[in-house]
């Protein structure tokens, strides 16, 4: 049965790789990206290589939380139902690392906005649907002031570990405030609303960021779009709200140790919420 699949980030790198392998398979793909002619170039190329009749995009710039909502906005008004969103969009560097909010613009891109666009989005997710979020190897101590933009974090690879180890905690902290029933170790299977997964697509793959980030060519980048893949569609994942994969060691593993602490991943939600009232969106 075919999907209806969202996925932030995919002009380029693991998100383009994954568009193209769901709509070879016979999924309904809506495409995101920051540049509208880069999107119909992207769209127009899929639509030749994958025989798909139709391909829906989208233009947002996650760093500006007014397009996050207003990106939602346009899904609901579009769509009826999603089965799958993969926040895959990402940031690991720019020139300047500062949003016009004064956020750091990773904080922004790789946690704050996954988490506006799932809030809005989940009238459309039923308890068969799927929230992938791309986590990374990378996890490090989040600090609060960080987050809220009242101090700047020098390097990039500290503030880049603390936003994905952010978005892991929301992750599972979400998952939690969705189920019904008790809390096992294996799963939150018994839950009201889709799973919540967070996952690492594997460590220096070939992407964008990768090669501009650490100045090398990176893996194979199927690796990750293949993870991707089985996220949205397996069985295996059907159950896995809550749950972290780990795609460097191919099973589900513990994530940063924050991230089990339900008090301090708490925390960081409360925090977005207050980011989100204080930026009107």
């Amino acid at each position: 049965m075919s999907k209806t699949i969202l996925i932030t980030g995919s002009t380029d790198g693991i998100g383009l790789m994954t568009a193209e392998l769901l709509l070879g398979l016979g999924h309904h793909v809506l495409l995101h990206g920051r540049n509208q002619s880069k999107l119909e170039q992207v769209r127009r190329k899929l639509l030749a290589v994958s025989g798909a009749e139709k391909i829906d995009t989208y233009s947002a710039d996650l760093s500006n939380l007014a397009e996050v909502a207003a990106l939602a906005a346009s899904v609901l008004a579009s769509h009826n139902k999603l089965d799958v969103v993969v926040n895959n969009a990402g940031v690991f560097k720019s020139a300047n690392a500062k949003t016009a909010e004064g956020l750091d613009l990773r904080f922004v891109v790789n946690t704050i906005a996954p988490y506006l666009l799932t809030q809005r989005l989940l009238p459309l997710l039923n308890s068969s649907g799927r929230v992938i979020n791309l986590s990374s190897a990378a996890q490090s101590p989040v600090e609060p002031k960080a987050l809220k933009g009242e101090i700047s974090l020098s390097d990039d690879f500290n503030a880049y570990a603390q936003s994905k180890l952010a978005l892991t905690m929301w992750s599972r902290q979400l998952a939690l405030s969705l189920r019904s029933g008790s809390v096992n170790d294996k799963s939150l299977a018994t839950h009201a609303g889709p799973a919540i997964i967070a996952v690492n697509p594997g460590s220096m793959l070939g992407t964008k960021m990768v090669k501009e980030g650490f100045g090398v060519a990176g893996g194979d980048v199927r690796k990750g779009a293949d993870i991707l893949l089985r996220a949205a569609l397996s069985d295996e994942f059907a159950s896995a709200t809550g749950l972290y994969f780990d795609n460097d060691s191919g099973d589900f593993s513990h994530p940063h140790a924050d991230a089990l602490d339900e008090l301090k991943s708490q925390e960081i939600v409360e925090l977005i919420e207050k980011i989100l009232t204080r930026s009107g969106v």
